[in-house]
């Protein structure tokens, strides 16, 4: 009897999955330095906005994950 090569593959995905989940989350961390370090540099006149944006980040990449997760 033959193992079917489907049931490989899921295995290699699921075995790779979590190693995606860490290169985002850290390229997701580096871009929120980055960004957060721009800002304190303008001053605090576009900290409402840039508040608003990176929230709006977050909780983007939150609904993202969760859908993946779900999937």
């Amino acid at each position: 009897m033959a193992a079917s090569p489907v049931l490989a593959a899921d295995a290699l995905f699921s075995l790779l999955m979590p190693l995606t989940q860490v290169l985002i989350g850290v390229l997701v961390l580096a871009a929120v330095v980055v960004s957060v370090h721009r800002l304190i540099q303008r001053g605090p006149t576009r900290m409402g906005g840039a508040m608003l944006l990176i929230g709006g980040a977050l909780v983007c990449v939150a609904v993202l994950s969760y859908l993946v997760q779900t999937f």
